[in-house]
């Protein structure tokens, strides 16, 4: 009796002092933080991750001796916007618009402080206005080098699939891709979905295989009043279109910069099937960043066929 009493007894203190407020550290707090995550996950019903793959192709510099492309390593104007259409073509491409397209000298942000994209903007929703200029010189060289970019053609180009897997953040309906160049680490760093296969032209000061574009096709669901949103943070060029829209403008030679999109703002259709379609290119060393969070529950589409894959 003596010994359940005193038992009891140190039961009712410990439970004075928990009520007290006090937090009893018998166990690591980062082992408590990842525990609560995971009781608390409102989301468990959803996928770990999420597994996209779409087509790499490769470039090689407008100054290579073979195979050289007029818009790999030649410009380096900033972040621009307008040099693509605002729709996608019938085969699901992207149109060059302008070759020179308007410098962002000042970022639009919605209401919660977000990039977007200065075609989006809308004072009505609360956003700020950021500003443009206009180019003095070319990002892209024409209409029919830009055509290449995201089609097959073995005068400029070589390529295969490539897949890319989102992680869902603990506790959240987030997924999350990120790979960015960081040279102060061993190892790959940064989005190079070339390295060592294609044409394999490895710069060996910089240690990566440059100049390619990556092509991604993808379905959701959109749920309206679900917060759904997909930013792109990231360099060179990056096009997002969903429903063939232009939502995401990221044209251009730059370092990382992001863009939101909202998807209430696009009129969508609660349960309504819809496409997302995104477009990136590394043109210019040294960096290659690449990053993706959504709380969409995307999957992969069809993909095109591509050279590569029937070698």
């Amino acid at each position: 009796m003596k010994g359940n009493s005193m038992k009891q007894t140190i039961l009712t203190a410990l439970g004075l002092i928990t009520a007290a407020g006090f937090t009893l550290a018998l166990i690591p707090q980062k082992a408590d933080a990842r525990a609560a995550a995971v009781m608390a996950d409102d989301f468990e019903n959803l996928p770990m991750s999420i597994e996209l793959t779409g087509v790499v192709r490769d470039f090689k510099a407008y100054n290579s001796s073979s195979n050289a492309h007029p818009d790999f390593q030649q410009y380096n104007r900033g972040h621009t916007v307008g040099l693509v259409e605002s729709y996608l073509d019938d085969d699901g491409k992207p149109v060059l618009k302008d070759t020179r397209g308007q410098r962002v000298s000042g970022q639009f942000r919605d209401s919660n402080g977000n990039n977007i994209n200065p075609a989006m903007y809308s004072p009505e929703l609360g956003d700020s206005a950021g500003s443009l200029n206009s180019q003095s010189g070319k990002s892209i060289t024409s209409a029919e080098s830009f055509r290449v970019w995201f089609r097959d053609d073995p005068n400029y180009n070589l390529s295969d699939i490539h897949s890319i897997v989102l992680e869902r953040q603990p506790g959240t309906n987030k997924y999350v891709f990120h790979q960015h160049d960081d040279r102060s680490q061993d190892g790959i760093q940064g989005f190079f979905p070339a390295d060592g296969k294609l044409w394999n032209d490895h710069n060996h000061n910089l240690g990566h295989n440059y100049f390619l574009t990556f092509e991604l096709e993808t379905e959701f669901v959109y749920q309206s009043g679900q917060d759904q949103t997909f930013t792109f943070v990231g360099d060179d060029d990056v096009w997002v279109f969903v429903n063939g829209e232009l939502v995401i403008d990221l044209g251009g030679v730059h370092g990382a910069v992001s863009q939101t999109i909202d998807l209430s703002r696009l009129g969508l259709d609660d349960g309504q099937r819809c496409t997302l379609t995104l477009f990136f290119a590394e043109r210019h060393t040294t960096r290659s960043n690449f990053r993706v969070e959504t709380t969409l529950n995307l999957r992969t589409a069809e993909l095109p066929n591509t050279f590569n894959l029937y070698d």
